[in-house]
């Protein structure tokens, strides 16, 4: 029998976690489908860009922001061959060419107004970092 970490690193289980549930809180509340790709990341961040536009307070979109850069993490990983580490609370994601990409603290900075999903994506899977 496989279990879940077995098959991945346990460094996965709570980002694949925030993922799923951000795909399915777009599915039902907003009618959005997330299927894991590098092009469903124009939609994160347009509805990043929603929220932020409405002015919502931080704490009232954390988990949101979590779940959000959880998933562009975990459409890098699936990008890229790349997996999940974690330490001391953080999770990156770990590409094949060693850089280590940080999605949810990227999600915050989209809340900001300073990042973007799709590009991270991009970046993490063109192999390079990019400015």
């Amino acid at each position: 029998m496989t279990t879940q970490q077995e098959t991945r690193p346990s460094a996965a289980t709570k980002p694949v976690r925030w993922a799923a549930d951000a795909v399915a809180a777009m599915r039902e509340g907003a009618r959005l489908r997330l299927d894991y790709s590098a092009r469903s990341l124009w939609s994160v961040d347009r509805v990043i860009e929603d929220i932020r536009q409405e002015e919502a307070p931080f704490a009232a979109v954390e988990l949101v922001l979590r779940g959000f850069g959880a998933y562009a993490g975990e459409v890098i990983a699936r990008q890229t061959g790349g997996e999940w580490w974690s330490s001391g609370g953080d999770h990156w994601v770990r590409t094949p060419d060693g850089h280590l990409w940080d999605p949810i603290d990227e999600a915050r900075r989209c809340y900001t107004g300073d990042g973007s999903l799709r590009l991270l994506c991009r970046d993490a899977s063109d192999g390079t970092a990019r400015t």
